[in-house]
């Protein structure tokens, strides 16, 4: 005979399953659904300052992460992450952790009151990463790379860290390109065109960026989570500078900063183009390598080019040129 549930009692719930999470908020992460609930205030204020500026764009199946934050002072360290098959797990310590689920478009988030309060943390290591990661799984595919529009035609700045990328593109905003990234951005897996998607409503900067650009200075540079010193700064602050959230590319770039001999541009065939930027992607499995695949060959029908310059003015210069 199968058990009979007793009305009226109620189980111990030592895997906190049952935890109520009574605050939600929708975001629009590049255009996306995410619904996220918490019961925590920490939570709804740093997802805003992630995403509290997107509005929905693209109507898709939302992402839904649920973030628990319990009492104690274990701050979180940088996570280990690890993905087997359709589960993606992040894991801290014993007090800050994260597990995602990619056929389900869902994350469930564990940390502790202490990094909740520290929305830098709180943002990078879990919020930001399981929606990012979720997005990747399914409806975008990333790429390292900035992105600016100069008369009307997108242009894809690619390059490893520390290239410029942010530098170059912040340059080209204030020489009057359009902004629409500085570090990443995504590319739409469906369809036949090479729609970009930006984050263009705030930019980060390394720490001596005020030599280069004096209206940052005395903004205060921070240590971000993973251990770089930079600045980041509201677009909203600077109100000359032009944003778009999106775009259609139609050249892609390949920074060469400080290489030797005058400043210049190289043509880059399509093949030696998709393998510069395919070298650098992450692996999610055939499916959806398959899927990104196919998205950047479509991309890398643009033309490409090497840039080999110094200065920005000598990029700047140079983007303006490009045939």
């Amino acid at each position: 005979m199968g058990t009979i549930p007793v009305a009226g009692i109620r189980r111990v719930d030592p895997l906190l399953r049952d935890r109520p999470l009574p605050l939600q908020a929708f975001f629009y992460p590049g255009g996306f659904p995410v619904n996220l609930s918490t019961n925590s205030r920490d939570v709804i204020e740093a997802g805003t300052e992630s995403w509290g500026e997107w509005e929905l764009a693209f109507d898709r199946d939302p992402l839904v992460i649920r973030v628990l934050v319990e009492p104690g002072d274990a701050f979180a360290g940088p996570p280990r992450f690890r993905m087997r098959d359709h589960l993606v797990h992040a894991v801290s310590d014993a007090y800050n952790c994260a597990a995602a689920d990619s056929r389900t478009l869902s994350a469930s988030i564990c940390v502790s009151e202490s990094t909740a309060a520290d929305h830098g943390s709180l943002r990078w290591f879990f919020i930001e990463s399981m929606a990012y990661l979720l997005l990747s799984q399914r409806y975008v595919t990333a790429i390292h790379a900035a992105c600016v529009v100069r008369d009307g035609r997108g242009l894809l700045l690619c390059g490893a860290s520390n290239a410029g990328k942010s530098t170059l593109a912040f340059a080209c905003a204030r020489a009057g390109f359009t902004y629409v990234a500085d570090d990443g951005t995504w590319f739409l897996n469906e369809g036949s065109d090479r729609v970009a998607i930006g984050r263009p409503y705030q930019i980060r900067f390394r720490d001596d960026a005020a030599r280069h650009f004096p209206e940052l200075a005395g903004r205060i540079a921070n240590v971000r989570p993973n251990g770089k010193i930079s600045i980041e700064v509201p677009l909203r602050e600077l109100p000359r500078i032009r944003i778009a959230p999106q775009c259609r590319i139609d050249r892609i770039v390949f920074l060469k900063r400080g290489s030797a001999g005058p400043a210049r541009l190289e043509r880059v065939s399509e093949n030696a183009a998709l393998e510069q930027i395919a070298c650098e992607m992450f692996s999610y499995g055939d499916e959806v390598n398959a899927i990104q695949q196919a998205t950047i060959e479509r991309l890398t029908g643009a033309p490409a080019f090497h840039m080999h310059y110094e200065s920005l003015e000598d990029g700047v210069r140079l983007l303006t040129e490009i045939p």
